[in-house]
């Protein structure tokens, strides 16, 4: 949307949901892991986490988006809870495929680091590419951090 009056720009759709998936997602993903040994635990918290907060983002964007353009309300929520559920998809990815719980979550900030720079790349070029990239790659890498230290104290708390 260039702007939420004007015509439909699905960039900021997408970027709703990507990194409201990324940050959300891997601050759940670390928190998990510190909180539960059994990683089946995580893989389902994270699935059911994922799906919810897809709807709710697409429901979210549609009443925002409706309430200055009806026309584009529903292409908006549906690019932003696309994105959100693709890019939590990639993240939870790693859990299925290595056994190791330590290999999963160095392959998921992979991901995400790679998910941000290919965003990004696509969108931005020069010194708006690194400041973007850095801006999200920050706030993502600020929250998974405050979510690991959760992670850990209800763990410590709850001794799950």
């Amino acid at each position: 949307m260039k702007s939420m009056a004007g015509k439909f720009n699905s960039r900021s759709s997408i970027i709703l949901g990507m990194h409201d998936a990324l940050v959300s997602l891997l601050g759940m993903i670390a928190g998990f892991y510190f909180a539960f040994a059994d990683t089946d635990l995580i893989i389902i918290s994270c699935i059911i986490a994922s799906i919810t907060a897809s709807l709710s983002m697409a429901a979210a964007n549609y009443l925002a988006v409706k309430s200055v353009n009806r026309k584009i309300a529903l292409k908006s929520a549906l690019y932003t809870g696309i994105s959100y559920i693709i890019t939590c998809t990639l993240l939870i990815l790693p859990f299925f495929v290595f056994p190791n719980r330590l290999v999963a979550l160095i392959s998921v900030f992979a991901i995400a680091i790679l998910v941000i720079f290919l965003f990004n790349r696509s969108f931005y070029r020069g010194k708006r590419f690194y400041k973007h990239f850095f801006e999200m790659l920050s706030i993502c890498a600020i929250i998974s951090l405050i979510a690991f230290l959760i992670g850990e104290a209800a763990n410590k708390i709850f001794g799950i």
